[in-house]
């Protein structure tokens, strides 16, 4: 897969791109200040972005203003967002779309090389994986969706971190059965009709993020 990376400080962004070449990705471009990202990100090779938040000059907000951007150009364009931070306005209108393929992981929080690419490649398939942290963040202050019982909401919650049915039924102590139930009620209460050429796990994350 052929990448963008946009990320200052110089050591951590050349470990990214160890990292990211030595699992078959390419990076086509790496940059560290804002002015360079857009032309980046306009190049028609590109085919994801792995985006730090605060970028040069002014270190709030470029990474995540230049995702809303991209994907404003190219819907769908899959971002994986990598930061210290957690700028809520921004996240959620980064998810307003309505679209899969959106990562918001922290730096910090992030304990795993192979979980990290792991995420991105399900990024990168239209997949959503949010930090729990980020997933309360952008929740904030926002009505719950209120049809959804209290262990509907904890599912779906695992579900915005991008984790299969089998690893909400071991975070939860339940049967996989029992989930499988859980993710089909959450569809029916969320109005999320069977369509093959829709992930609905994407869209019922967004829904509730939306919500």
């Amino acid at each position: 897969m052929r990448l963008v990376l946009a990320e200052d400080h110089a050591l951590l962004r050349d470990g990214l791109i160890r990292i990211l070449e030595a699992n078959d990705h390419e990076i086509v471009a790496a940059v560290e200040h804002a002015d360079d990202l857009a032309d980046a990100l306009a190049d028609p090779y590109a085919e994801a972005a792995v985006l730090d938040v605060r970028l040069p000059p002014t270190h709030s907000d470029e990474g995540l203003r230049a995702a809303v951007a991209v994907r404003a150009d190219r819907p769908g364009f899959p971002v994986m967002v990598l930061s210290q931070y957690v700028e809520r306005i921004y996240a959620r209108e980064l998810l307003a779309s309505g679209q899969g393929g959106i990562g918001y992981l922290l730096k910090d929080r992030v304990g795993d090389v192979g979980e990290f690419v792991d995420a991105l490649g399900r990024v990168a398939a239209g997949g959503t994986v949010l930090d729990p942290q980020v997933v309360s963040a952008v929740m904030a202050r926002q009505a719950p969706v209120e049809r959804l019982t209290s262990r509907e909401r904890d599912v779906l919650g695992l579900m915005a971190e991008g984790r299969s049915n089998a690893a909400i039924a071991a975070a939860l102590v339940v049967t996989e059965k029992a989930v499988g139930k859980h993710v089909n009620n959450i569809f029916t209460k969320l109005d999320l009709p069977v369509d093959e050429d829709m992930n609905r796990r994407v869209l019922a994350v967004l829904a509730f993020l939306r919500s």
